[in-house]
């Protein structure tokens, strides 16, 4: 009888560890599978570590976000796939100017080799720095578990064109995961949107805040695009919110 029992135990282990091995082998084809995945429209996007990107975007919450702009912004580094990195040179991986200013504020995931992409020639982003080579402080600020590719956020202006003239999708050929929108009128709030545009998350941080002057500029250049839309609808009900309040 023992050895009856020993069989169907050793039966039972083995047929667990089928299932456990089945999994893991599913797992990595899932994984696989998004790592080469390929978007015609924009091939130069890291498909699979921009759709963890903006999965990390849609979890952080109104409370994460409305902290000390500080503690804001690494939240929004962490969602990127971006490293806090401001102990080292700009273009080697310096990340203290991302979601910092008017300009810096798309996350954008692109392939490794994409990642290298100069802008330059005749469709080059208009106002951005010939050449503008990024390769290696993308390689180095970019977080290895969002998955195969890298991470960076890119400049904004030429978004409001349709289609996007903006550096993901002109140099690098890529969607962004996201893009950093400050609402009006006040300009205390943001809120992050997808690459169609559509709502993601939304905060309203305090402490040292980018410049005002900043704030409206990052609206004015999504101002008559698709990007303007949610920003204006958040900004619109904290200003109600804050008017009922007084």
């Amino acid at each position: 009888a023992s050895l009856k029992l020993r069989c169907m135990l050793l039966r039972c282990a083995n047929v667990g560890s089928l299932l456990l091995a089945s999994n893991a082998l599913r797992n990595v084809a899932k994984m696989s599978a998004a790592a080469f995945e390929v978007d015609p429209e924009y091939p130069g996007t890291a498909v699979g570590r921009m759709r963890a990107s903006v999965e990390r975007a849609k979890s952080l919450t109104a409370d994460e976000l409305s902290v000390e702009w500080e503690d804001a912004r690494k939240r929004l580094l962490w969602a990127a796939g971006l490293r806090d990195l401001t102990d080292v040179p700009p273009g080697q991986g310096y990340t203290g100017h991302a979601f910092n200013d008017y300009n810096h504020c798309d996350a954008t995931c692109m392939l490794g080799d994409v990642a290298h992409n100069l802008n330059d020639g005749q469709d080059r982003v208009a106002g951005i720095a010939v050449n503008n080579r990024l390769g290696p402080g993308i390689e180095r600020a970019s977080l290895p578990e969002l998955g195969v590719g890298g991470s960076w956020s890119t400049c904004t202006n030429g978004c409001n064109r349709e289609p996007p003239r903006d550096v993901a999708h002109v140099q690098f050929r890529s969607r962004v995961a996201f893009k950093l929108v400050w609402c009006p009128p006040t300009f205390a709030s943001f809120v992050l949107v997808d690459d169609a545009g559509g709502l993601l998350c939304s905060g309203t941080p305090r402490g040292a805040l980018p410049a005002l002057r900043e704030r409206q500029a990052n609206f004015d250049v999504v101002r008559g695009s698709k990007y303007e839309r949610e920003a204006i609808r958040v900004g619109a009900g904290a200003a109600g919110a804050a008017g009922a309040a007084e």
